[in-house]
């Protein structure tokens, strides 16, 4: 007895994109690969300034403490103000410029700038509880650098060459007296903040 077959249907093709989906689609895979490469720009050069401004007279403050705990209290009010300031006034430039943080480059950007900073942190509570931050100041000058240099990567170019900068003054710290801390402390936090500051300010737009 021959046995019954149920009839094979033929499947249906899927429906072509038509030129002007494709075109679309090819639009769409330049746009991504333009902005995953592109560089983050929204720095706020002012917003640098700003913190180098704050970090002159937190320098001058901090060299006067007599106390380890008020010196290092001087220093974190101070990273607290210049930190306010630089995160306002990237949003700020960002929302202005149209860009994002969460945008490729602007996610890079953040991300290889903050694990340095982090590290910073628990370093320096770490030193607190051991008494020895006579190192700090190379320690911040050092790790601030690093984390300027890896952000940078994806910014513009004066980032990195600030990044350099600062880790060459950390080099100083660590090889110098340490009397000398407070004023590369100053040097680096207040003077190249201010300098780069306006170098970004004026070919980035503000």
């Amino acid at each position: 007895m021959r046995a019954d077959h149920a009839p094979i249907r033929r499947r249906e093709a899927a429906p072509q994109d038509t030129p002007e989906q494709q075109a679309a689609e090819h639009l769409r895979y330049i746009h991504d690969v333009m902005a995953s490469s592109a560089s983050f720009t929204a720095v706020p050069g002012w917003g640098m300034v700003a913190a180098g401004v704050v970090a002159l007279p937190t320098a001058a403050l901090a060299a006067a403490q007599s106390s380890p705990g008020w010196f290092l209290s001087v220093w974190l009010m101070g990273v607290l103000v210049s930190g306010t300031i630089g995160v306002a006034t990237m949003l700020h430039k960002t929302k202005k410029s149209g860009l994002s943080l969460r945008s490729g480059p602007g996610r890079k950007y953040v991300r290889s700038l903050v694990p340095p900073m982090v590290a910073g942190l628990l370093l320096t509570a770490a030193l607190w509880r051991t008494g020895s931050i006579d190192i700090l100041p190379a320690l911040w000058l050092l790790l601030y650098g690093a984390g300027t240099v890896t952000g940078g990567a994806y910014s513009v170019r004066a980032i990195p060459a600030l990044g350099i900068c600062h880790m060459a003054l950390g080099t100083i710290a660590v090889l110098a007296p340490e009397a000398w801390g407070d004023f590369l402390l100053a040097a680096g936090f207040g003077g190249l903040h201010i300098g780069f500051g306006i170098v970004i300010a004026r070919k980035h737009g503000g």
